[in-house]
């Protein structure tokens, strides 16, 4: 089995900047998202279908974290990874995240 944490294994990034709430300093930090791959037996706390499949969606820089995105399908667990933004909510306790141009990465930024 490959291992997800390969950067061979992720097809896509989105660079992002990210400053801890309350402060002005933007650092960047990259948003990558890993190919599907099929789940197999044992690698999953639930039950599945064949055909099930993940994706790894990885934060890199100072905010580091990783998470496993699943679906029924490879299609499906892709759909699902690409959306990042209930991953960066979740984050949006402690971080205020921007583009790479230094606009708000949500339309509601500062509202807290």
């Amino acid at each position: 089995m490959s291992d997800p944490m390969n950067a061979k294994n992720f097809v896509m990034h989105r660079n992002l900047l990210y400053s801890l709430r309350g402060q002005s300093e933007r650092l960047p930090f990259i948003v990558r998202i890993g190919a599907p791959r099929p789940l197999e037996a044992g690698t999953a706390r639930f039950s599945f279908d064949a055909g099930a499949a993940a994706c790894t969606v990885q934060l890199e820089g100072d905010v580091t974290t990783q998470v496993e995105v699943h679906g029924i399908d490879s299609l499906h667990a892709l759909s699902q990874a690409l959306d990042i933004d209930p991953l960066l909510r979740g984050l949006s306790d402690k971080y205020d995240f921007y583009w790479a141009t230094g606009e708000p990465y949500f339309d509601d930024a500062g509202l807290g």
